[in-house]
């Protein structure tokens, strides 16, 4: 059986690897750009704080959609727009792989807000990694008076659809390209 597991998570592996970080066409840049812009709206609404503590960071990578699944072995992708200073720069993708019990599928969008310039750097290096200690706040009312930052980190989500039943072990990765 582990050894079931172990081939299905090289593959979607594989397959999360081969997705690109940055659209590919000038339209689906601007596309993506204006999804993150109305998403982050959307947010703001549900907690004004949100929107300022972005603002007030160095920068913040926002992925207005990140699609999810799993039955045994999951994953997650989804693209987002990197500002900095409040201005776009470049652009994120995000991929995910878990092995354990979970069953489902789920979208949600996704705040990575750079406290200082030493972890924005760290990210545009793609040196950016998730510490053990750290977790996301559920973007809702009041989200942004319990921000905590973990290496100058802090992470926010937002469900938009679906439902995932999950106790797994996973790995995230978020890499950058710049504009």
């Amino acid at each position: 059986m582990w050894a079931t597991v172990t081939v299905a998570g090289m593959f979607l592996s594989g397959l999360l690897v081969g997705c690109s970080t940055a659209p590919t066409t000038p339209t689906a840049r601007d596309e993506l750009t204006q999804k993150a812009v109305a998403e982050r709206e959307e947010w703001n609404r549900l907690d004004p704080g949100l929107e300022t503590l972005a603002k007030k960071s160095e920068g913040y990578a926002f992925f207005p959609e990140i699609t999810k699944g799993g039955l045994g072995v999951g994953g997650a992708y989804g693209r987002g727009v990197v500002f900095q200073q409040n201005q776009p720069i470049g652009y994120a993708a995000l991929t995910q792989g878990s092995v354990g019990l979970q069953a489902g599928g789920q979208t949600y969008s996704e705040l990575i807000v750079f406290e200082n310039s030493a972890a924005m750097e760290r990210f545009k290096k793609n040196q950016f990694e998730f510490g053990a200690n750290a977790s996301a706040i559920l973007a809702k009312s009041g989200a942004a008076a319990n921000a905590r930052f973990v290496d100058g980190v802090a992470v926010f989500v937002r469900p938009v659809a679906g439902a995932m039943a999950e106790a797994a072990i996973a790995g995230q990765r978020v890499t950058y390209v710049a504009k």
